[in-house]
């Protein structure tokens, strides 16, 4: 279960494996261009939706040992969550148990985080709330990364993680879970305060909430002007977004 191009990669390492069967996959083949399911095609793997899989273990058509969700974006339950035997391993793409729920790498960059990785831990009724397997972290450049930047350093992360936790499984012949440490306390944050966050109030730092932000397509710090929400860009995003061929004809002659 999975998306982005790290879900697509860890899928293909697992296929490789001489003494590991796939039996299905669920990523986000409703969209145009979907790495993961172009690698379970090729391969000959079946594809559900969160329903049908729902379904095929109810009807006994769809049987497997360990699931893995790999920044799978449903909340897991039902026969999904409960038939595995060695259960269902979640990489969340932020550090446990202080990060949960959605705005990992934007609080990271708002708190001048010194570091950031990611976390395996075991799915349960609850949301990033299961048993803790192992939390990977990596330094990081306080007050220039930027959610892009993060986002790049955690899904290598999460590969690393992928391989360490599958091949741990693997090395018990009878196969059981993994132990783990508490996953209490931390913060959770909802789809809505993550929204509520991106407006710039008065005392804000301007600069390191337009760069723990901007994220396209998703919508950035903004601020309102007359009803309106106004995204902010600041220079190093108009560089960014600038056509290399289109010079500036307002910049200061270059110095010889």
């Amino acid at each position: 279960m999975g998306r982005k191009h790290i879900a697509a990669e860890s899928l293909r390492w697992l296929i490789s494996l001489p003494n590991v069967k796939v039996v299905g996959v669920l990523t986000d083949d409703h969209l145009s261009i979907s790495s993961t399911k172009d690698v379970a095609d090729r391969a000959g793997i079946q594809r559900y939706s969160f329903e049908q899989a729902q379904e095929a273990i109810r009807a006994g058509l769809l049987s497997f040992d360990l699931g893995l969700s790999v920044l799978f974006w449903r909340i897991l339950k039902g026969p999904l969550l409960n038939h595995p035997r060695l259960g269902v391993v979640n990489f969340h793409p932020a550090p446990l148990p202080q990060y949960k729920g959605l705005g990992g790498y934007n609080l990271a960059i708002l708190e001048d985080r010194g570091s950031w990785g990611a976390t395996a831990h075991y799915v349960d009724h609850g949301i990033d709330t299961g048993g803790i397997i192992c939390v990977m972290e990596e330094s990081i450049q306080v007050g220039s990364e930027s959610v892009k930047s993060l986002e790049r350093l955690t899904q290598s992360i999460i590969g690393k993680l992928v391989r360490d936790v599958v091949s741990r499984i693997l090395e018990d012949i009878g196969g059981k879970r993994l132990p783990t440490v508490p996953n209490v306390g931390g913060r959770y944050v909802s789809r809505k305060e993550l929204e509520d966050m991106k407006e710039v109030l008065p005392g804000d730092d301007v600069s390191k909430k337009i760069r723990a932000f901007w994220f396209p397509p998703y919508d950035g710090a903004y601020v309102m002007v007359n009803g309106v929400k106004c995204t902010l860009v600041d220079h190093s995003i108009l560089l960014e977004l600038a056509d290399p061929d289109v010079s500036n004809v307002f910049s200061p002659p270059a110095q010889n």
